[in-house]
């Protein structure tokens, strides 16, 4: 039998595997998956084919509504909004997984140790995290932007730090909840008495059996992420014009949803499907790993 003859049958067997596998998953994982390919590929590449640039004016008549040029219509200065749309995609993205990852690393860190310490610590840090936890999201945010000052409004770093702040807390919760049950399993009584640090425990011990946990958790907030960050771009306190951020789009065009609705509907749905694709990615990700996960909970 030819290399080639043997070799087909194991691509075959592979093939059948992988259809196996990917039949099994969840509809919800599936349907979610591809809304986020898609998100993603237009984030990617979405700068190399968009008609015209972000903010380039003269694309056509102001206000003229949705046509086969103008998809999403042209905004008041005569910018094409789909352009803009396409443009903004990979800003929405960064700023929401970056804002969430960088908070899934604090508050991993923080409910980890608090929950395998204890004592003093734990205590003093749950009561931090509840008076953050009692601030609603969009508050919390705010103050935070008010707090860092006029100089550092508009800059996506304070916005991404915002992201952060405000999940941070809810995932320690989260994270301190998986490291005490886990603090009773045997391999961490066998690691204490090896004399090995709390930071040892934590990285060898605690975060391996969390990550289930932790990646659920991680995919929950940054379903959630987007919402956050157009919230603020539409209430002036995101990025700054002429940013093709989502949210600063519709409020930007929201005078105009009587004259031209498209141009407030295209980022507002381009929004949406984001929000929509990555909750139903999370549902199925919750449970493949075994976990029940309400959407509608913050």
């Amino acid at each position: 039998m030819s290399m080639d003859h043997a070799a087909a049958p194991t691509r075959q067997s592979a093939l059948s595997r992988y259809r196996l596998l990917w039949g099994q998953t969840p509809q919800s994982f599936r349907i979610g998956l591809v809304i986020l390919l898609v998100h993603l590929i237009v984030a990617a590449t979405g700068p190399l084919w968009a008609p015209y640039g972000y903010s380039q004016m003269g694309t056509g008549i102001p206000l003229s509504g949705a046509s086969w040029e103008h998809p999403f219509g042209v905004d008041q200065l005569g910018r094409d909004v789909f352009s803009r749309v396409v443009h903004g995609s990979h800003i929405v993205i960064l700023l929401s997984l970056s804002g969430t990852a960088l908070g899934l690393v604090v508050g991993a860190v923080l409910g980890l140790l608090s929950g395998y310490l204890g004592g003093w610590f734990d205590n003093l840090l749950q009561r931090l995290l509840e008076a953050l936890i009692s601030i609603p999201f969009l508050v919390l945010a705010l103050i935070a932007i008010a707090s860092a000052g006029p100089e550092l409004s508009g800059n996506p770093i304070l916005v991404v730090l915002v992201v952060a702040l405000v999940y941070a807390p809810r995932i320690a919760r989260m994270a301190r909840a998986a490291a005490m049950d886990i603090a009773t399993r045997d391999y961490v009584t066998v690691a204490r008495l090896r004399g090995e640090s709390a930071w040892s425990v934590m990285r060898r011990e605690l975060l391996p059996n969390a990550t289930g946990v932790l990646l659920v958790e991680f995919a929950l907030r940054a379903g959630y992420a987007p919402v956050l960050v157009g919230s603020l771009g539409f209430l002036g306190f995101g990025l700054r014009p002429p940013t093709p951020e989502w949210g600063l789009m519709i409020s930007e065009n929201r005078a105009l949803i009587i004259i031209t609705p498209i141009t407030v509907l295209g980022p507002g749905l381009a929004l949406a499907s984001l929000v929509v694709g990555l909750n139903l990615f999370t549902e199925g990700l919750a449970r493949i790993l075994g976990r029940t996960v309400r959407l509608g909970a913050q």
